[in-house]
């Protein structure tokens, strides 16, 4: 098992295990590799996640929770959630915000569930309605800086459908220009200029 960390385009696995994924970044010169967990070892990680010539890193330790938690406690958490969403053709709903190819999420409000953000974020910010949440998909995450703040931003990803026609209307207060529906097929090109944690989630939808 692994846990996948963004900081900027760069992953940072923390794992119980260095299985297919993860194994080919452990023999990277530019990854740094740690598998002993102290109060030390994981600010050297984070430290070292942020360097320029560093791509990657992998943090192995047997208890994935334990170290799940030693990392986490070092950044201030957001929970945000949000949808892949399809239609009758099984399109995929991409938007275009702030130049680059996105799918709709946001933070969670105060008094509401995941799946009630997830799906309210997608109306807000795309116009759509009647929005059936089909399942949970994945969680992924990543790192930014605001102000003094370091956060790790956990969005939790859902698989959404609607049907008929729809209007699609653009939230432009959150700087979103455009939004178009896309064949599973046609993704490539979009993905060239997206972010790698948005990439994750539309992979699971590539055909084989």
């Amino acid at each position: 098992m692994f846990i996948k960390i963004y900081f900027g385009n760069k992953p940072l696995f923390l794992c119980d295990a260095v299985d297919k994924t993860v194994e080919p970044f452990v023999h990277h010169d530019d990854a740094v590799f740690i598998d002993e967990l102290d109060t030390h070892t994981v600010k050297t990680m984070i430290h070292e996640m942020q360097q320029p010539q560093v791509h990657a890193g992998v943090f192995f330790h047997t208890d994935l929770d334990e170290l799940k938690k030693a990392v986490f406690k070092k950044f201030t958490i957001i929970q945000a959630a949000g949808g892949l969403v399809t239609n009758q053709n099984d399109e995929v709903l991409l938007i275009f915000r702030r130049g680059k190819w996105d799918l709709p999420k946001g933070k969670l409000d105060e008094g509401e569930n995941l799946e009630e953000c997830a799906v309210r974020e997608v109306e807000e910010e795309t116009g759509l309605r009647n929005i059936t949440l089909l399942s949970p998909l994945m969680i992924t995450y990543h790192t930014y800086h605001e102000g003094s703040k370091f956060i790790l931003k956990e969005s939790h990803w859902y698989n959404m459908k609607v049907s008929g026609e729809q209007k699609l209307i653009p939230q432009l207060e959150e700087e979103i220009h455009e939004i178009k529906w896309v064949s599973p097929k046609e993704l490539q090109p979009y993905m060239k200029n997206s972010f790698p944690s948005v990439v994750d989630v539309l992979k699971a939808c590539l055909p084989e």
